[in-house]
């Protein structure tokens, strides 16, 4: 089988000002690294379908939906919080970075593929249940867990390792456990919330600033390993943030690609233990954009040898 890449050209004309780090460049730098190192040949590219209202309504509500319809303006930017801005293709953009997670979910569980990639934007995991934050609309992640448990599966993980937590993740499923949640991130640090949730299958992993790849292995691998063998998880969601690099400028751990590529290989053995080797990956931070290409690349080129094994 192969390794997936769903996108979409509607992803890079979502814009929030030339200041701000959440920039379409950041595609651009993905997707040429990739095909400058080989690798983008080596994957099976999907453009990315518009989400169903339905999926969407699974992770959040009508009335949020309809608030954030009624803030996208004519022309300019519309503030949603002094971080995330609205212009005239923000929702299009979104519906496309949440129509890709659905339809790679489809495409993992039916076998087309072994695994894939979205690489998207606007991000999703700051987005709660009813709150646009942080760089974040719809919480593209969440719309594809509900997708794959809307198709019968069991159990799911979500394995967050982004310098910042996955707050609008955990806020959707703290209440459900057929989703395991392990987030790595940095602290005290935006978003400064639903860090300290308290549940079984809420696994927060806060790291000092200036954590480094040693103490980042030590530390993902006794608090999530055993959690996820125990949850058995039938398909592993990624939110994959690469803003823990060490020349982010939003972030302050101090990790490089062969990180990337040591937690990718951890997801990718748990994935191979428990769910067949199905695994979604859907981008999140990483704002230097040469730290952020090859980091994608270390990610997708342990997703592309798992999809060989």
């Amino acid at each position: 089988m192969t390794t997936a890449l769903y996108t979409h050209e509607l992803c890079t004309r979502h814009r929030m000002g030339d200041w701000h780090p959440e920039s379409p460049a950041r595609l651009a730098s993905i997707l040429d690294y990739l095909h400058a190192s080989g690798l983008l040949s080596e994957l099976v590219r999907h453009e990315a379908p518009a989400v169903e209202r339905e999926a969407l309504l699974r992770a959040h509500p009508e009335h949020y939906l309809a608030s954030l319809e009624r803030l996208q303006p004519q022309e300019g930017l519309a503030w949603a919080d002094p971080d995330t801005a609205l212009n005239v293709f923000t929702l299009e953009a979104a519906a496309r970075a949440a129509g890709a997670v659905t339809a790679a979910v489809r495409a993992v569980m039916d076998g087309a593929h072994a695994n894939a990639f979205c690489a998207v934007r606007p991000p999703g995991h700051h987005a709660e249940r009813a709150q646009a934050m942080g760089f974040c609309f719809y919480n593209n992640v969440a719309v594809g867990v509900h997708a794959a448990l809307a198709a019968g599966v069991e159990r799911v993980a979500v394995v967050d390792f982004d310098v910042h937590h996955g707050n609008g993740t955990v806020d959707i499923f703290m209440e459900d456990p057929r989703v395991l949640v392990c987030s790595s991130f940095q602290h005290p640090f935006y978003p400064y919330r639903m860090f300290d949730i308290d549940r079984p299958h809420i696994v927060n992993t806060p790291l000092d600033e200036g954590c480094g790849g040693v103490e980042f292995r030590r530390r993902v691998e006794a608090a999530w390993l055993k959690r996820l063998d125990v949850h058995a998880p039938q398909i592993v969601f990624v939110s994959a943030g690469f803003d823990a690099h060490a020349r982010d400028p939003l972030g302050g751990l101090e990790l490089h690609e062969p990180d990337f590529r040591w937690v990718t290989e951890l997801i990718a053995d748990v994935a191979a233990r428990h769910a067949n080797g199905r695994i979604v990956s859907v981008l999140e931070g990483g704002y230097d954009l040469d730290a952020l290409a090859r980091s994608v690349d270390a990610h997708l080129q342990v997703l592309r040898e798992s999809d060989r094994a």
